[in-house]
Parts: C-alpha cells; structure tokens; sequence
C-alpha cells in the first residue's frame, strides 16, 4: 500500500485527507514514480476549492501538478525512462486524469524530464509549474530581448521570483512590485533590478524614472483587479500586458483609448505551453534543464512540510505570506 491525498468535497485545507491506497500500475505511455518532493500551486488550491478552470471529480479527487522523484516502472510503449532515473514532473496533464500528491504516483510519459545531475527532489519539485509558466510568459508570448524591462506584479511568489531569474538570464531587466518595503532586500537579493513598493510609492512615477518615460516593454500580473487600470499605463505604447492569474476577484477595469492604443493585452494560461503544444513545451524544457545545469535557474524555496502536514501546507499558501516555493517532502 501507498499513501495518497485525496478530497471528497469542495472547500478549505481541511477537506484534505491522506488515504492508504494500492500503487497504481503504468499503463500505456505512462511511468510510476516514487515520490520523493511534491511542489505547492495555488492551481491546486484553486482546484481543491472549487474556483479553478475546471472542475474535480467528486468523490475521491486526487491533487497536484508538480513531484520529483525516481522511476519504478514503465509503460508500454515508454522510451527514454527505466526504473532507477532521476526525474521531476512537468504540469503537462490535467489533476481530473493524475495527480501527484503521495509517495507514489503514476503519471504520463511526456510529463516527465530527467534531472540533471546535482538537482535535489526539493529543488526538482519547486521548478516546472514556476518556470514553465515564467518561461512562457517571458519568452514564448512576451518576446522579452536583450535589454528589455520587465515589470514582475507581486513579484514574490514562486512565479514572480522565477521571471526575476529569466529576465535576467535573457540579459534584460526586471523590475519587482511588492505591496511594503518588508520584501525590498529579499527581491534585491533574488535579481530583482529595481523593487517598488506599491503602497509606499507611485508605480507610475517610479517606472518613469527607471525607464526614462518610455514605459515597461512587458508586465506580467497575476493579481488584476482595479489595478489593472494603472498597470496598463505602466506599459510601453508597443508594449505587453500578460495575466497569468486573477487573486483579487475585484472586476477589473477595461482600459480604453489613450491607455489601451497600441498594447497588447492577453491572459495566459500555463496550458497554451504544457498541454497544448509540444513544440513549446520540448523549448521550455531544454530552457529550463539548461538554466538549472548552469546555476542561473534555482527556484526559491520558501518553507518545506511532510506530507502528513498537506493541511498546514495548504493553509500556508493560502496565507500570502511566503516568500517562493512550498514543497512537501516524502519520506519512505
């Protein structure tokens, strides 16, 4: 038997529960990991509360996206994976089909990478859903070059700090928001150009100086909101506005004419990269492995649980109040 977590019913952390289950068995295409690290996404507590862009499958919904871990066993028809390899989960699938929070799980081929040598299971877990999102917000759909400015919104959680870490890979400069001054050397210190504190400074003002009155060549926001108003001044007349999130459910503003002329305004989900097109997910992954094996890519991690603790995990990242990544940790 393994143990796995599961919910019967939408709501809060506590609709968590840890059950003892059979190992499943890989069928076609797929492998079974034991699971060594377990990665925490607002995604899942999305999902587990009923407000994510799909539903659960209620009872017994299993949860996750992200693990890393080692191979056990192998489908039909696998390659490239044997029992023994290193390995982390991309979110390449959707948690109505697989799940990742146990001591084992069984997932499909294509949503594993290898990981590089060096690469712990806590830092494997902590890197795909942050970096592939990052990556393509950045890289795929924001075409951020040499040179150009980045405005990061909320700038501290695990997405904000990994498009700190592509910004400055891609050799352009990212600029972090946080609510108060609390976080100014924390963002400093993880790459962040400038930081601007929202609530003690005029954003406007602050992206003027930095950029000599042209505007951001791209925002990245995961909060929208009324904000979105000042956000989209903040952004070159031939810039980009991406949403990869909505954590404040406050209608937000449509821009208009003379804010709106010119911008490019788009939400971005992380499936236009992991499930829907395998072109950019094979980029995002050779991205990523490489800024891993070089050191310029290392996810920041916040706090780690053992996975009898999912509930107090979940609590956590409800709170708002970390700084990077929360993983769970599995022992055996």
């Amino acid at each position: 038997m393994t143990k796995a977590v599961f919910f019967d019913e939408l709501g809060g952390p506590e609709v968590l529960r840890l059950r003892d289950v059979p190992p499943g068995e890989p069928g076609k295409g797929e492998v079974r990991i034991r699971v060594d690290a377990i990665g925490l996404n607002r995604a899942e507590a999305n999902f587990r509360a009923g407000t994510y862009v799909y539903q659960p499958n209620l009872p017994g919904s299993g949860i996750g996206y992200e693990a890393a871990g080692v191979v056990e066993a192998v489908g039909e028809g696998v390659a490239g994976f044997a029992p023994g390899d290193a390995v982390s989960a991309v979110p390449a699938f959707l948690m109505t089909e697989y799940g990742t929070y146990g001591e084992s799980a069984v997932l499909p081929a294509h949503a594993l990478v290898h990981r590089p040598d060096g690469v712990d299971a806590v830092t494997g877990a902590a890197t795909w859903m942050a970096y592939t999102t990052a990556y393509g917000l950045l890289v795929e759909f924001g075409g951020i070059e040499p040179g150009g400015t980045v405005l990061v919104n909320a700038a501290s959680s695990s997405v904000g700090l990994a498009a700190i870490q592509v910004a400055n890979h891609l050799g352009a400069v990212p600029i972090a928001t946080t609510r108060t001054g609390a976080k100014r050397r924390r963002l400093l210190d993880a790459g962040a150009a400038h930081v601007i504190a929202v609530q003690e400074q005029d954003l406007l003002k602050e992206i003027d100086a930095v950029t000599g009155g042209r505007g951001v060549d791209l925002a990245i926001d995961a909060v929208m909101g009324p904000a979105v108003g000042t956000l989209v001044q903040a952004v070159a007349p031939d810039g980009a506005l991406l949403f990869y999130g909505w954590l404040d459910p406050t209608p937000a503003p449509l821009p208009i004419a003379p804010d709106f002329r010119g911008r490019i305004l788009r939400t971005y989900a992380f499936t236009e990269l992991t499930v829907d097109s395998e072109p950019r997910l094979r980029r995002a992954k050779h991205f990523i492995n490489a800024g891993l094996r070089s050191g310029s890519l290392s996810p920041v991690i916040d706090r780690t649980f053992d996975l009898d603790e999912v509930v107090a995990a979940h609590h956590h990242l409800e709170s708002n109040a970390q700084f990077g990544k929360i993983v769970l940790t599995v022992g055996h």
